[in-house]
């Protein structure tokens, strides 16, 4: 993957464009998905962020291209999300 595999742009519900880049992805067995982690694209490690969650359709290559994701609706999927969010964000072996 180079450095703008690892970048993405939303565009919002006004047009307006924001450029994120790609924390990690993850698959759901419980689920049967996948899902992207996304943060502002510049921001700082010891910077705090928002990050935004989808799922999303990997492409033939696996990968997520931003046409094809997907919100979050149900709790129990957000709480699986957040729990995966922490463990990444807890453990210096995964970063």
């Amino acid at each position: 993957m180079n450095d703008n595999d690892n970048l993405m742009t939303l565009v919002d519900e006004h047009g307006n464009e924001t450029l994120y880049e790609v924390l990690f992805t993850f698959e759901s067995d419980d689920y049967g998905k996948s899902y992207i982690l996304l943060i502002p694209a510049g921001a700082q490690p010891e910077e705090q962020v928002d990050v935004l969650a989808f799922s999303f359709d990997p492409n033939e290559d696996g990968e997520a291209v931003d046409a094809e994701l997907h919100d979050i609706e149900n709790d129990d999927e957000w709480d699986m999300v957040e729990g995966v969010l922490d463990t990444f964000l807890n453990d210096e072996n995964m970063q």
